[in-house]
Protein backbone atom coordinates (compact mmCIF):
# COMPACT_ATOMS: atom_id res chain seq x y z
CA UNK A 1 0.00 0.00 0.00
CA UNK A 2 1.05 3.39 -0.27
CA UNK A 3 3.25 5.10 2.39
CA UNK A 4 2.42 7.96 5.01
CA UNK A 5 3.81 10.10 2.33
CA UNK A 6 2.24 9.19 -0.38
CA UNK A 7 -1.37 8.82 0.81
CA UNK A 8 -3.62 6.44 3.17
CA UNK A 9 -5.13 3.38 2.42
CA UNK A 10 -8.98 3.14 1.16
CA UNK A 11 -9.96 1.74 4.85
CA UNK A 12 -8.01 4.96 6.65
CA UNK A 13 -9.68 7.41 3.73
CA UNK A 14 -12.00 9.84 5.09
CA UNK A 15 -16.06 9.37 4.22
CA UNK A 16 -18.52 12.18 3.78
CA UNK A 17 -20.22 13.20 6.76
CA UNK A 18 -17.34 11.98 9.23
CA UNK A 19 -17.52 15.27 10.54
CA UNK A 20 -19.86 16.69 13.50
CA UNK A 21 -21.67 20.16 13.60
CA UNK A 22 -19.82 22.84 15.66
CA UNK A 23 -22.76 23.39 17.66
CA UNK A 24 -22.24 20.14 19.55
CA UNK A 25 -19.67 19.17 22.18
CA UNK A 26 -18.49 16.39 20.01
CA UNK A 27 -17.67 18.53 17.20
CA UNK A 28 -16.17 21.09 18.74
CA UNK A 29 -14.00 18.79 20.00
CA UNK A 30 -13.61 17.26 17.15
CA UNK A 31 -12.74 21.12 15.24
CA UNK A 32 -10.03 21.90 18.00
CA UNK A 33 -8.38 18.56 17.99
CA UNK A 34 -8.12 18.58 14.59
CA UNK A 35 -4.46 18.65 12.84
CA UNK A 36 -4.51 19.32 9.25
CA UNK A 37 -2.99 15.87 7.79
CA UNK A 38 -0.77 17.87 4.68
CA UNK A 39 0.27 15.36 1.92
CA UNK A 40 3.60 14.40 1.03
CA UNK A 41 3.88 14.43 -2.84
CA UNK A 42 5.22 11.87 -4.59
CA UNK A 43 8.32 12.06 -6.99
CA UNK A 44 6.45 11.78 -11.08
CA UNK A 45 7.88 8.66 -11.64
CA UNK A 46 6.91 7.04 -8.08
CA UNK A 47 3.47 8.52 -9.00
CA UNK A 48 2.86 7.35 -12.13
CA UNK A 49 3.74 3.92 -11.17
CA UNK A 50 0.56 3.94 -8.96
CA UNK A 51 -2.31 1.58 -10.22
CA UNK A 52 -5.83 1.25 -9.14
CA UNK A 53 -6.66 1.71 -5.45
CA UNK A 54 -3.67 2.62 -4.86
CA UNK A 55 -3.56 5.68 -7.18
CA UNK A 56 -6.91 6.66 -6.46
CA UNK A 57 -6.11 6.82 -2.50
CA UNK A 58 -3.43 9.51 -3.47
CA UNK A 59 -5.39 11.60 -4.68
CA UNK A 60 -8.27 11.41 -2.87
CA UNK A 61 -6.04 12.07 -0.08
CA UNK A 62 -5.03 15.36 -1.61
CA UNK A 63 -8.83 16.40 -2.60
CA UNK A 64 -9.73 15.79 0.91
CA UNK A 65 -6.55 18.04 1.76
CA UNK A 66 -7.87 20.58 -0.51
CA UNK A 67 -11.45 20.96 0.50
CA UNK A 68 -9.80 21.63 4.19
CA UNK A 69 -7.31 23.85 3.30
CA UNK A 70 -5.87 25.92 5.99
CA UNK A 71 -7.01 29.02 8.06
CA UNK A 72 -4.81 31.67 6.78
CA UNK A 73 -3.65 34.56 9.64
CA UNK A 74 -5.42 37.36 8.44
CA UNK A 75 -5.18 40.62 10.85
CA UNK A 76 -8.95 40.40 11.26
CA UNK A 77 -8.42 37.05 12.79
CA UNK A 78 -5.24 38.07 14.48
CA UNK A 79 -7.30 41.03 15.94
CA UNK A 80 -9.68 38.68 17.36
CA UNK A 81 -7.84 36.22 18.99
CA UNK A 82 -5.23 39.02 20.48
CA UNK A 83 -8.84 41.02 21.67
CA UNK A 84 -10.26 38.06 23.01
CA UNK A 85 -7.79 36.49 25.19
CA UNK A 86 -7.07 39.90 26.69
CA UNK A 87 -10.47 40.05 27.48
CA UNK A 88 -10.73 36.71 28.86
CA UNK A 89 -7.80 37.33 31.36
CA UNK A 90 -9.53 40.88 32.13
CA UNK A 91 -12.90 38.74 33.25
CA UNK A 92 -10.93 36.28 34.68
CA UNK A 93 -11.96 37.57 38.20
CA UNK A 94 -14.74 40.12 37.54
CA UNK A 95 -17.73 39.22 39.33
CA UNK A 96 -20.41 41.46 37.28
CA UNK A 97 -20.05 43.69 34.16
CA UNK A 98 -17.80 41.35 31.80
CA UNK A 99 -16.76 42.71 28.79
CA UNK A 100 -17.39 40.90 25.89
CA UNK A 101 -16.63 41.00 21.77
CA UNK A 102 -18.55 41.33 18.60
CA UNK A 103 -17.38 40.31 15.60
CA UNK A 104 -19.59 42.72 12.35
CA UNK A 105 -19.35 43.13 8.82
CA UNK A 106 -20.29 41.70 5.28
CA UNK A 107 -20.99 38.17 4.73
CA UNK A 108 -18.09 36.15 3.61
CA UNK A 109 -15.59 38.38 5.39
CA UNK A 110 -14.61 35.60 7.65
CA UNK A 111 -16.07 36.78 10.65
CA UNK A 112 -17.05 32.85 12.31
CA UNK A 113 -13.76 31.73 11.06
CA UNK A 114 -12.38 34.65 13.34
CA UNK A 115 -14.41 33.70 16.42
CA UNK A 116 -14.04 30.13 15.96
CA UNK A 117 -10.16 30.25 16.09
CA UNK A 118 -10.41 32.17 18.68
CA UNK A 119 -12.16 29.65 20.26
CA UNK A 120 -10.00 26.85 19.44
CA UNK A 121 -7.02 28.87 20.82
CA UNK A 122 -8.32 29.82 24.33
CA UNK A 123 -9.51 25.41 24.51
CA UNK A 124 -5.74 24.56 23.28
CA UNK A 125 -4.90 26.88 26.29
CA UNK A 126 -7.00 25.90 28.91
CA UNK A 127 -5.87 21.81 27.92
CA UNK A 128 -2.11 23.13 28.46
CA UNK A 129 -2.76 24.30 32.28
CA UNK A 130 -5.67 21.57 32.82
CA UNK A 131 -4.42 18.33 30.96
CA UNK A 132 -6.88 15.32 31.39
CA UNK A 133 -9.69 17.57 32.90
CA UNK A 134 -12.85 17.43 31.92
CA UNK A 135 -13.61 20.73 31.53
CA UNK A 136 -15.79 22.15 28.63
CA UNK A 137 -13.47 26.18 28.51
CA UNK A 138 -15.40 27.01 25.37
CA UNK A 139 -19.28 26.80 24.30
CA UNK A 140 -20.32 27.07 20.25
CA UNK A 141 -23.88 27.90 19.83
CA UNK A 142 -25.70 30.11 17.02
CA UNK A 143 -28.92 32.17 17.04
CA UNK A 144 -31.49 30.62 15.30
CA UNK A 145 -33.53 32.45 12.55
CA UNK A 146 -36.26 34.24 14.46
CA UNK A 147 -35.38 32.92 18.11
CA UNK A 148 -37.38 32.34 20.86
CA UNK A 149 -35.67 32.84 24.71
CA UNK A 150 -36.77 28.97 24.55
CA UNK A 151 -34.89 28.35 21.37
CA UNK A 152 -31.59 29.72 22.72
CA UNK A 153 -31.58 27.85 25.89
CA UNK A 154 -32.04 24.50 23.59
CA UNK A 155 -29.19 25.34 21.23
CA UNK A 156 -27.13 25.92 24.87
CA UNK A 157 -28.51 22.45 26.25
CA UNK A 158 -28.20 20.83 22.75
CA UNK A 159 -24.33 21.61 22.79
CA UNK A 160 -24.33 20.58 26.04
CA UNK A 161 -25.46 17.16 25.54
CA UNK A 162 -28.53 18.16 27.82
CA UNK A 163 -31.85 16.14 26.97
CA UNK A 164 -34.77 18.42 26.72
CA UNK A 165 -38.16 17.14 26.85
CA UNK A 166 -40.72 18.41 24.61
CA UNK A 167 -42.56 19.81 28.03
CA UNK A 168 -39.57 21.49 29.57
CA UNK A 169 -40.27 25.19 30.59
CA UNK A 170 -37.34 27.75 29.94
CA UNK A 171 -36.30 28.00 33.31
CA UNK A 172 -35.56 24.50 33.90
CA UNK A 173 -33.71 24.42 30.86
CA UNK A 174 -31.18 27.54 31.55
CA UNK A 175 -30.76 26.22 34.93
CA UNK A 176 -29.37 22.97 33.72
CA UNK A 177 -27.31 24.51 31.74
CA UNK A 178 -25.76 27.07 33.87
CA UNK A 179 -25.12 24.72 35.83
CA UNK A 180 -23.17 22.39 33.35
CA UNK A 181 -20.97 25.51 32.04
CA UNK A 182 -20.45 26.67 35.50
CA UNK A 183 -19.14 23.27 36.97
CA UNK A 184 -17.47 22.58 33.77
CA UNK A 185 -15.55 26.23 34.01
CA UNK A 186 -16.99 27.66 31.01
CA UNK A 187 -14.66 30.73 30.26
CA UNK A 188 -15.83 31.65 26.51
CA UNK A 189 -19.31 31.90 24.88
CA UNK A 190 -19.20 32.25 21.42
CA UNK A 191 -22.63 33.38 19.95
CA UNK A 192 -22.85 33.12 15.89
CA UNK A 193 -25.60 34.39 13.50
CA UNK A 194 -26.61 37.19 16.00
CA UNK A 195 -28.02 39.49 13.72
CA UNK A 196 -31.17 36.97 13.83
CA UNK A 197 -31.80 39.12 17.10
CA UNK A 198 -34.32 41.83 16.09
CA UNK A 199 -34.38 44.24 19.11
CA UNK A 200 -36.83 45.92 17.91
CA UNK A 201 -39.28 42.80 18.43
CA UNK A 202 -40.32 41.70 21.57
CA UNK A 203 -38.87 37.68 20.72
CA UNK A 204 -35.59 39.69 19.76
CA UNK A 205 -35.55 41.61 22.92
CA UNK A 206 -36.41 38.80 25.21
CA UNK A 207 -33.94 36.44 23.73
CA UNK A 208 -30.93 39.91 24.23
CA UNK A 209 -32.58 39.60 28.19
CA UNK A 210 -31.71 35.75 27.90
CA UNK A 211 -28.41 36.16 26.87
CA UNK A 212 -27.62 38.82 29.15
CA UNK A 213 -28.86 36.54 32.34
CA UNK A 214 -26.94 33.76 30.63
CA UNK A 215 -23.60 36.65 30.83
CA UNK A 216 -24.62 37.12 34.17
CA UNK A 217 -24.69 33.64 35.35
CA UNK A 218 -21.75 32.33 33.62
CA UNK A 219 -18.49 33.70 34.30
CA UNK A 220 -17.55 33.68 30.93
CA UNK A 221 -16.31 35.68 28.29
CA UNK A 222 -19.18 36.38 25.40
CA UNK A 223 -18.11 36.33 21.89
CA UNK A 224 -20.86 37.42 19.04
CA UNK A 225 -20.79 37.32 15.82
CA UNK A 226 -23.13 38.68 13.09
CA UNK A 227 -23.62 40.61 9.36
CA UNK A 228 -23.50 43.94 10.04
CA UNK A 229 -25.04 44.17 12.97
CA UNK A 230 -24.96 47.90 13.60
CA UNK A 231 -27.20 48.54 10.94
CA UNK A 232 -29.65 45.60 12.33
CA UNK A 233 -30.16 47.80 15.33
CA UNK A 234 -28.16 45.77 18.16
CA UNK A 235 -27.45 48.93 19.96
CA UNK A 236 -30.48 50.64 19.57
CA UNK A 237 -32.66 51.11 22.76
CA UNK A 238 -32.07 50.95 25.81
CA UNK A 239 -31.09 47.18 26.04
CA UNK A 240 -28.68 47.98 22.67
CA UNK A 241 -26.92 50.68 24.49
CA UNK A 242 -26.14 48.46 27.36
CA UNK A 243 -24.40 45.84 25.17
CA UNK A 244 -22.33 48.77 23.05
CA UNK A 245 -21.38 49.59 26.42
CA UNK A 246 -19.76 46.18 27.51
CA UNK A 247 -18.77 45.36 24.11
CA UNK A 248 -16.04 46.23 21.95
CA UNK A 249 -16.94 45.68 18.10
CA UNK A 250 -13.69 44.77 15.57
CA UNK A 251 -15.13 45.37 11.96
CA UNK A 252 -14.36 42.76 9.61
CA UNK A 253 -14.40 44.08 6.00
CA UNK A 254 -13.57 43.10 2.34
CA UNK A 255 -9.40 43.66 1.68
CA UNK A 256 -7.94 46.22 -0.33
CA UNK A 257 -5.88 45.15 -2.84
CA UNK A 258 -2.60 46.05 -0.96
CA UNK A 259 0.08 44.20 0.41
CA UNK A 260 -1.92 42.02 2.87
CA UNK A 261 -3.63 40.47 -0.01
CA UNK A 262 -0.83 39.35 -1.69
CA UNK A 263 0.19 38.06 1.30
CA UNK A 264 -3.13 36.21 1.53
CA UNK A 265 -2.75 35.44 -2.18
CA UNK A 266 0.84 33.61 -1.63
CA UNK A 267 -0.14 31.87 1.40
CA UNK A 268 -2.54 29.72 0.21
CA UNK A 269 -0.51 28.83 -3.01
CA UNK A 270 2.19 27.89 -0.77
CA UNK A 271 -0.49 25.45 0.61
CA UNK A 272 -0.71 23.79 -2.35
CA UNK A 273 -0.77 19.86 -3.30
CA UNK A 274 -0.44 20.19 -7.11
CA UNK A 275 2.30 18.01 -9.11
CA UNK A 276 2.58 20.76 -11.86
CA UNK A 277 1.96 23.94 -10.18
CA UNK A 278 4.44 26.65 -10.95
CA UNK A 279 5.26 28.83 -8.03
CA UNK A 280 4.28 32.05 -8.50
CA UNK A 281 1.43 31.51 -10.84
CA UNK A 282 -1.23 32.54 -8.44
CA UNK A 283 0.52 35.69 -6.35
CA UNK A 284 0.77 36.86 -10.55
CA UNK A 285 -3.05 36.91 -10.46
CA UNK A 286 -3.72 38.55 -7.29
CA UNK A 287 -5.05 41.42 -8.73
CA UNK A 288 -7.20 39.09 -11.43
CA UNK A 289 -8.57 37.32 -8.04
CA UNK A 290 -8.97 40.47 -5.96
CA UNK A 291 -11.54 41.31 -8.78
CA UNK A 292 -13.22 37.87 -9.14
CA UNK A 293 -13.91 37.99 -4.93
CA UNK A 294 -14.35 41.86 -4.22
CA UNK A 295 -11.63 41.56 -1.74
CA UNK A 296 -14.27 38.93 0.73
CA UNK A 297 -11.09 35.97 2.14
CA UNK A 298 -14.13 33.41 2.02
CA UNK A 299 -14.76 33.84 -1.56
CA UNK A 300 -10.78 33.77 -2.19
CA UNK A 301 -10.31 30.78 -0.72
CA UNK A 302 -13.44 29.02 -2.15
CA UNK A 303 -11.84 29.72 -5.57
CA UNK A 304 -8.56 28.45 -5.00
CA UNK A 305 -9.60 25.77 -3.36
CA UNK A 306 -12.28 24.63 -6.12
CA UNK A 307 -9.48 25.23 -8.93
CA UNK A 308 -7.12 22.89 -6.89
CA UNK A 309 -9.59 20.09 -6.95
CA UNK A 310 -10.66 20.46 -10.40
CA UNK A 311 -7.14 20.36 -11.15
CA UNK A 312 -6.43 17.18 -9.46
CA UNK A 313 -10.05 15.70 -10.89
CA UNK A 314 -9.02 17.01 -14.53
CA UNK A 315 -5.36 15.76 -14.20
CA UNK A 316 -3.83 19.11 -15.25
CA UNK A 317 -2.42 19.22 -11.69
CA UNK A 318 -2.01 23.24 -11.72
CA UNK A 319 -4.07 26.39 -11.91
CA UNK A 320 -4.20 28.54 -14.39
CA UNK A 321 -6.32 31.70 -15.56
CA UNK A 322 -8.58 29.70 -17.48
CA UNK A 323 -9.30 27.41 -14.52
CA UNK A 324 -10.11 30.03 -11.88
CA UNK A 325 -12.12 31.30 -15.20
CA UNK A 326 -14.38 28.25 -15.12
CA UNK A 327 -15.15 28.08 -11.34
CA UNK A 328 -18.29 29.46 -10.01
CA UNK A 329 -18.10 31.39 -7.13
CA UNK A 330 -20.82 32.80 -4.88
CA UNK A 331 -23.73 35.28 -6.88
CA UNK A 332 -22.73 37.80 -4.37
CA UNK A 333 -18.71 37.42 -5.94
CA UNK A 334 -20.02 37.17 -9.69
CA UNK A 335 -22.08 40.18 -9.61
CA UNK A 336 -19.24 42.33 -8.04
CA UNK A 337 -16.81 41.23 -10.55
CA UNK A 338 -19.39 41.92 -13.70
CA UNK A 339 -20.18 45.63 -12.16
CA UNK A 340 -18.85 47.69 -15.56
CA UNK A 341 -15.28 49.87 -15.01
CA UNK A 342 -15.32 47.70 -11.19
CA UNK A 343 -11.48 48.25 -10.20
CA UNK A 344 -9.59 46.73 -7.15
CA UNK A 345 -9.92 48.97 -4.33
CA UNK A 346 -6.59 51.03 -3.68
CA UNK A 347 -4.91 52.21 -0.30
CA UNK A 348 -2.63 54.73 0.41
Amino acid sequence: MVTAAGGASPQETRRPGWHHQLTTLEGWRQFTGDAPDVPGLLPGPARDSLAGDERSCYDERRLDYHTRLGVVATSTLRHVVNTGRRLALLNRHAVSARRGLIVSGPAGTGKTTAITQFGKTHEAIDRRLYPGSDHIPVVYVTAPPAATPRMLAVEFARFLGIPVMARANITDIIEAACGVMTDARTTVVCVDEIHNLKLATRSGAEVSDTLKYFSERIPATFVYAGINVEREGLFSGTRGQQIAARFTMIPAAPFPYAAEWQGLVATLEDALRLHKHPCGALTGLDRYLHQRTGGMIGSLSHLIRGAAIEAILDGSEKITRKLLDAIDLDHAAQARAATPGRQPARTA
